[in-house]
């Protein structure tokens, strides 16, 4: 009986691990973005004060979970000054077979679903002047369905429940923003 236990304990110590190095290999890259570093004006949102070219960056990933069905994307910022901070971008039912995004470009076969700006497209940096730095945490899921149970209109945070609770693995990118 012991034996089994230890061999047992062995096998779910091994599952983390395993686990763990999964999750570890799956990484989200950009050439339009880099890790904690202030964002480009192409990537800044249009309106509402700044004048950015609102253009999505480009975004690749590696080290897939297995099981990986679809993909789903959020950009979010949690430094805005509200309860759920600002959703800038989410987007799923990004197809398995997926492993970039070209700056600029439309999923075929993913749903853009509305951002915080009330738009079903990418919404870029635009925080309110003299509020410090805002990180835009982009954040890749694995997901374990084909297609989510959402709609274009579905709010952010309830399209954020659904993504986590599919969720086999995350990889984020974070950039930085500020306006003076």
């Amino acid at each position: 009986m012991q034996k089994s236990f230890i061999i047992g304990s062995f096998l779910a110590i091994a599952g983390v691990f395993t686990a763990q190095a999964e999750q570890e290999s799956f990484t989200l890259s950009s050439s339009d973005i880099a890790e904690g570093k202030m964002m480009e004006t192409a990537q800044v949102y249009n309106a509402h004060g700044c004048s950015g070219q609102n253009i999505s960056p480009q975004l690749s990933w590696q080290g897939i979970p297995e099981g990986t069905k679809s993909f789903a994307l959020i950009c979010h910022d949690p430094d805005a000054p509200r309860e759920n901070g600002w959703y800038h971008w989410l987007v799923v039912d990004i197809p398995a077979t997926t492993e970039s995004i070209a700056k600029g470009q439309k999923i075929a076969g993913a749903v853009e679903t509305i951002n915080d700006f009330q738009e079903n497209n990418y919404g870029g940096p635009c925080p309110p002047i003299g509020h410090g730095i805002h990180h835009y945490n982009f954040t890749l899921y694995a997901l374990d369905v084909e297609h989510l149970d959402v709609e274009p209109q579905t709010p952010p945070t309830v399209v954020e429940q659904e993504v986590k609770a599919h969720a086999l693995g995350q990889a984020t990118l974070i950039g930085i923003y500020e306006r003076k």
